[in-house]
């Protein structure tokens, strides 16, 4: 019989996973499609400290805390990005690139992104200089001098967050004044190592490879001035001028408002009955993870007694939901501690669905504790499921293998499908953080069943004749980075042509140099064209194409 779910979620943030725990503690059957890391826009937050009865978190772990929670009262989680949906019948449908789902009902929660503020220079630069995630990109800039465009609560954060890497932080303001909390605008200008302009705005960045001057000009007096990185030093960027609601893919479907956020009325339903909104992509006075949170616990409840009487009005009857008994299997397993006992109990559960064996292979430095981080967080997995196999040998003991993965000199993990065949996926580092997502993830796609892929990307991957190789690279605290891995991954796992590594870029500084990347995720192909920030399968499948 067809699977219908009470619920599907769409966007795994603070409002999604909120909606989650309620409906999954109601025993609502609960499906929710994450794109990127849980807690979406929260996890590129370094340092949460105004969210009730938790004094300080970082949004990630935040996320992750409210993904366990929902996950422990029974709710299903799965990586796909949503391309259409139809809201128009009782049964709705979210078709996704992993398949089609259908529900009782949907909330939509799938935030806001980053705006790009337009200014002579931004594109050129980004991704040499020019960043909008501090969490992701400040470490670029340790010991350097950086400039936030900004004056509302995110700007007024990420510059205090910036000063922990960089000697200075100058804040350009368009405002006589912060638009954030007074405490907090009073926090930044108490801080030794920030400046701050009002009433300016920035005019240009310039440079070669990389930024070498910017101008400014105050929108008071007219004055324009420049600043150029001393001794030709690099220096950074970073643009926090608020978000745009992702609502494109609803335009047709249901109401939006002028600036595209979906209008809902006050239980939270939309234009469509039975799609409710949660989160950044309404319109609201103030957007906080403790808005979304109570956007999502409200849809949920009111949803409650909705969903039930319409199975009862469609004569669909209920499945027994499956209870996640997580604590007994990670016991019997009787696992060490790198991995916390959360994640094992979910890494237990994706194990039991692959379909072949998968062996991964490690060639390490055993004199680099690295290489020790990885031995350890390898032989843990291996334990969790007999369809894994790990083999571990230090450089030069195995110059087949070397050949076979065509590794480079640093510490490598590769992937072997069941027939032994290299399966064109290596991790350069550690995959954890992060990046421990897209390596479970990648594990799947080797393994099978894998990804599902619609029948066109399937072609445009399989049309790719030349030999490709792509380097990602990324940083473990970047939640922008895994989407970029798993897509190009996901295509070398169906193309013999393709290989694509990950490689955790400040564990190997003599990479981020050859290259001069100051911002991640950066996609490098075949070692001379790079592409920084975010992409999907499709956008990775067209750069590939664009330049070979």
């Amino acid at each position: 019989m067809e699977k219908i779910y009470d619920l599907i979620i769409i966007g795994g943030g603070p409002g999604g996973l909120s909606a989650g725990i309620y409906a999954g503690r109601a025993q609502m059957d609960v499906l929710i499609i994450e794109k990127g890391e849980p807690g979406g826009q929260i996890a590129t937050t370094s340092e949460v400290v105004n969210y009730p009865g938790i004094k300080e978190i970082s949004g990630s772990d935040l996320g992750h805390k409210m993904k366990s929670q929902a996950y422990d009262f029974g709710v299903s989680f799965t990586k796909g990005e949503v391309i259409d949906v139809d809201f128009s019948q009782e049964i709705k449908i979210v078709k996704t690139d992993e398949g089609e789902f259908k529900s009782l009902s949907v909330i939509i929660g799938t935030g806001a992104t980053p705006r790009k503020l337009g200014f002579s220079g931004e594109r050129e630069f980004t991704g040499r200089g020019v960043a909008y995630c501090a969490t992701c990109d400040g470490q670029f800039f340790t010991g350097l001098e950086v400039f936030v465009i900004g004056a509302g609560y995110s700007a007024a954060e990420e510059a205090i967050f910036l000063t922990k890497f960089a000697r200075k932080v100058t804040i350009i303001a368009r405002e006589p004044q912060f638009t954030c909390a007074k405490s907090i605008g009073e926090k930044v200008l108490n801080n030794p190592k920030i400046e701050v302009h009002f009433n300016s705005e920035i005019l240009e960045a310039r440079g070669n490879e990389k930024l070498e001057s910017a101008r400014f000009i105050n929108n008071s007096t007219g004055e324009i001035w420049e600043y150029n990185g001393k001794n030709g030093e690099a220096f950074g960027i970073f643009v926090f001028i608020g978000y745009e609601p992702q609502s494109k893919l609803f335009r047709e479907k249901i109401k939006l408002d002028g600036q595209g956020y979906i209008l809902t009325d006050e239980n939270l339903e939309t234009s469509a009955k039975d799609v409710y909104a949660v989160g950044d992509i309404r319109p609201k006075k103030l957007r906080q993870v403790v808005t979304a949170v109570s956007d999502g616990a409200l849809a949920a409840t009111v949803l409650e007694k909705i969903i039930e009487e319409k199975r009862e009005r469609l004569g669909i009857e209920k499945k027994e939901k499956e209870i996640h008994n997580i604590s007994k299997e990670v016991e019997e397993k009787n696992i060490r501690n790198f991995l916390d006992e959360d994640i094992k109990g979910q890494l237990i559960e994706i194990f039991k669905k692959f379909k072949n064996p998968v062996e991964i292979v490690s060639i390490l430095d055993p004199y680099k504790e690295i290489s020790q981080d990885i031995k350890k967080l390898l032989t843990e997995l291996e334990e969790l499921s007999d369809k894994i196999k790990v083999s571990i040998f230090n450089f030069g003991e195995n110059f087949q293998l070397e050949e076979k993965i065509k590794m480079d000199e640093y510490p490598t993990i590769a992937f072997l499908d069941k027939d032994g065949e290299y399966s064109g996926i290596k991790f350069t580092g550690l995959p954890s953080g992060h990046e421990l997502n897209s390596f479970i993830i990648s594990l799947y796609n080797v393994a099978g069943p894998g990804q599902g892929v619609n029948e066109e990307i399937l072609k445009e991957i399989e049309s790719i004749k030349k030999p490709v190789k792509l380097k990602i690279a990324v940083s473990l605290s970047c939640s922008l980075c895994p989407e970029v891995v798993v897509g190009a991954q996901r295509i070398a796992s169906l193309n013999k042509n393709i290989d694509a590594e990950m490689i955790e870029i400040f564990a190997f500084p003599g990479i981020r140099e050859k290259y001069k990347i100051m911002s991640v995720p950066a996609l490098i192909l075949n070692d001379k064209e790079i592409s920084f920030g975010k992409k999907n399968m499709d956008e990775i499948i067209k750069f590939i194409k664009d330049k070979i």
